[in-house]
């Protein structure tokens, strides 16, 4: 089988070579001073098999730390809880958040300054800056690690369109082709053709990436105003009111986010949704997906200036954690998130003992670091690759040739939640003024962007 994962990348991206990431690869050497215990986040409501798999890796690291305990703290980051639970002091020592969060909590000294303790790895120089940045303070000290990088994808379920009488091989090529698959698969299914994210600032981060799918923009290309009110935001809006309340093709549900939608798709009550390319683990792992039923396919472009809305994960460290606690937390985010991309032998023993657990492995990612040393660890894993490749293909073989564009950098989740309001009105009131809605959401993001300016 041709394994088509071995395209990926990040438009950008310098390139590296293998032996430049690996040459003093591993975890640190040095462990944090005395005995220290710290709680790192783990995705809640895994599969036994997954919980294996991560207390087994566990092990491996307090075996080669043997001054560091490590304990899993369930966590999710949404934010509609993330904002309480960091007030509150309740989140891990070591947890992640989208690239969206970083600047901003760095700047409000809500994350730890780790630094120093980054700048001592041995690819500390080697992200790519595009990725990095999101993480690094003013000064450029790098205060969060970029852990995952990704493009959106068009999901897909493969069951559901032979249901319809269409090819799950030959996924849509244009909007005009979506509307018309979710119908075909609405009418004969009596599922959501079509379905899209609207809370949890998830509905303005779905409108977001079509609005530039459809070749606009919700900033200025110097970031320093909001553009939601514009005619291609209205335009996406009027798209999916029609898929709405023309097609009836999109369901019953208008208030999904992340987990719910990610549900209900495992399923089979979902057609189509837009969410990050790298969700197939997700979807397994946590949702119980069939692997035959699924489908991925890269977003259909229009316009002028079309591009793929990107993004990311960083893990940060809690400032609440000692200066002990910090160094072993970075001790654990090098050997979890980071060893398992760039060491040769950390990335097979990864990747054995997950296919071993009938964990996923060889799902669609977006590297890190560059394209060439990707490629170098797509050869290490393929012995033990075990998902459905030749169903990813339409977005494996066409990602590169798609423009990344980076999400919007000022008051983002701000923005999104102002906009999941808009999206939730356009999917329940048939008679919604799209153009008020828009005013009225350009007006309050204004006010955002200058609060944030100040």
């Amino acid at each position: 089988m041709k394994s088509n994962t071995q395209r990926f990348g990040v438009a950008g991206i310098a390139l590296l070579s293998a032996s430049a990431l690996l040459a003093g690869c591993g975890t640190s050497s040095e462990p944090a001073d005395g005995k220290v215990t710290i709680t790192v986040s783990i995705d809640a409501g895994l599969e036994q098999e997954a919980r294996d798999n991560f207390d087994a890796r566990v092990a491996v690291f307090e075996k080669a730390h043997p001054d560091i305990t490590v304990e899993a703290q369930e966590y999710t980051w949404t934010a509609t809880t993330f904002t309480a639970d960091l007030a509150g002091g309740t989140l891990p020592d070591v947890f992640t958040i989208p690239f969206t969060d970083g600047r901003g909590l760095i700047a409000g000294g809500q994350l730890a300054d780790i630094s120093q303790y980054v700048a001592e790895l041995p690819y500390a120089d080697q992200f790519n800056p595009n990725v990095a940045q999101a993480g690094q303070a003013e000064d450029g000290g790098q205060w969060a690690i970029p852990i995952a990088a990704y493009g959106q994808g068009l999901h897909y379920n493969r069951t559901l369109f032979e249901a319809a009488g269409l090819d799950p091989d030959a996924p849509p090529a244009t909007w005009d082709e979506v509307r018309e698959y979710a119908k075909k698969i609405s009418d004969a299914t009596g599922e959501a053709g079509y379905a899209t994210m609207t809370s949890s600032n998830t509905g303005g981060w779905i409108l977001t990436t079509l609005v530039n799918a459809f070749g606009g923009r919700t900033e200025n290309a110097d970031a320093t105003a909001p553009t939601v009110d514009s005619e291609a935001v209205a335009e996406v809006l009027q798209y999916l009111h029609d898929l709405r309340w023309d097609d009836d093709s999109m369901g019953a549900n208008f208030l999904y986010d992340w987990g719910t939608i990610n549900q209900d798709f495992a399923a089979g009550r979902i057609g189509m949704y837009v969410s990050g390319g790298g969700n197939y683990g997700n979807l397994v792992t946590q949702n119980a997906l069939n692997p035959d039923d699924y489908g991925l396919a890269v977003l259909p472009l229009q316009g002028d200036d079309p591009g793929l809305l990107g993004g990311g994960t960083l893990a940060a460290v809690s400032p609440k954690a000692s200066a002990a606690e910090q160094r072993a937390s970075v001790d654990w985010i090098d050997f979890y998130y980071l060893a398992k991309l760039v060491d040769e032998d950390t990335v097979v023993e990864t990747a054995k003992l997950a296919a071993s657990l009938d964990q996923p492995v060889g799902a669609p990612e977006l590297p890190v670091f560059g394209q060439e040393q990707f490629a170098q660890y797509q050869s290490w894993i393929a012995p033990y690759v075990n998902v459905p490749v030749d169903q990813m293909a339409p977005y494996t073989d066409a990602i590169f040739d798609q423009p990344l564009i980076a999400e919007p950098r000022v008051a983002t989740q701000d923005v999104y939640a102002l906009l999941d309001t808009v999206v939730q009105a356009v999917l329940t009131d048939q008679n919604a003024d799209i153009a008020k809605l828009l005013a009225d959401a350009q007006t309050q993001a204004e006010a955002l962007y200058a609060k944030a300016a100040q």
